[in-house]
């Protein structure tokens, strides 16, 4: 049996995209153990995988500079890895990864394709093409390792409580972490208006953070039918309730990823950034992201680069009555 460590500290929608790709891993070698090294509250993803992976929760703060890596890197060679998967390839996981091979461990670590995403993002004479997915980036990490490993993963759905079939329930996560991902705030609450409209939808505000759940209890209060879950559940409490959702409306964001890890249709809105980039979630369809063709798109990877033209019309041309046509096909 062996024992392999997976790393991957951030961010949140990355992280999230190692759980199919672990799980793939997991059930394709049962005879061994899988640890997956991340920040401690990445726990809650990875919670309903195979019996033999291990989440193991770190404080980075813990072990900050090159003398608190050490300390990690002791602390982890006492559990025993017998391989190394660094599915980040930052500083820190780069250090670490050089411990071990100076230690004999066989490592590998992920090829970001960052020549093809230039070419991909660049401002004239753009490559428009499907790159790798970040979940087939994983998947070659553990294939150079020796563990070729056939993707599949298949999220249980969970029913709701019979009162509350009849409904239709849906996902409103308007955020992201750059301008250049966030649909315009003003219709969007429009979008949870027309559909809060509907006495038997039901639509839940998903965020965090102090400004969007400022924003988002002011759309509580100003729309019936409307109900925002920021800081009211827990972290498994919002990943029961976004399994029963009909569907989620979401950016290109972690909530995409998180909706995807619990089986719900996602129909997902991409300004900057393009599913061509490799960060579409898992197991949706193309066909429920809601972008336009312009030829200044995509201008980023990250959604965190100045707008080309200075409008964001890649975003603000996006109608609401457009997102409310991609979600009804979902609704009862």
């Amino acid at each position: 049996m062996a024992h392999i460590l997976l790393i991957r500290f951030s961010a949140l929608g990355d992280v999230v995209m190692t759980a199919p790709v672990v799980s793939s891993l997991a059930e394709q070698y049962p005879q061994h153990q899988i640890t997956v090294l991340s920040r401690k509250r990445m726990a809650v993803y990875f919670q309903h995988l195979p019996e033999n992976v291990t989440f193991r929760g770190v404080d980075l703060n813990d072990y900050k500079g090159l003398f608190g890596l050490y300390r990690l890197y002791r602390e982890l060679t006492a559990e025993g890895y017998d391989y190394i998967a660094d599915l980040h390839d930052v500083l820190r996981t780069k250090v670490l990864r050089f411990f071990f091979w100076l230690r004999g461990i066989p490592v590998s670590h992920i090829e970001k394709g960052r020549e093809e995403k230039k070419a991909l993002t660049r401002e004239e004479n753009k490559e428009k093409k499907q790159l790798k997915t970040s979940f087939q980036r994983y998947a070659d990490v553990l294939k150079a390792l020796g563990f070729p490993i056939t993707l599949e993963y298949h999220p249980m759905r969970m029913p709701r409580q019979a009162e509350d079939e009849g409904e239709n329930w849906i996902g409103i996560a308007p955020f992201a972490a750059h301008q250049g991902k966030i649909y315009p705030l003003d219709k969007m609450q429009e979008v949870v208006r027309l559909l809060a409209e509907n006495p038997k939808n039901k639509v839940f505000l998903f965020g965090g953070g102090k400004k969007e759940r400022e924003i988002l209890e002011k759309w509580e209060k100003e729309i019936p039918g409307a109900e925002s879950v920021v800081g009211k559940l827990k972290q498994e409490e919002e990943l029961e309730l976004m399994n029963q959702l009909n569907v989620m409306v979401s950016m290109d964001s972690a909530n995409m990823h998180i909706a995807s890890l619990v089986g719900t249709p996602v129909v997902s809105i991409w300004g900057a950034t393009h599913p061509f980039a490799g960060f579409m979630g898992w197991g949706q369809d193309t066909k429920n992201a809601m972008q336009l063709d312009l030829p200044c798109r995509p201008c980023s990877i990250y959604g965190n680069k100045p707008c080309l033209r200075g409008d964001y019309a890649c975003l603000h041309l996006i109608s609401p009555k457009d997102i409310i046509e991609k979600v009804q096909p979902f609704l009862k």
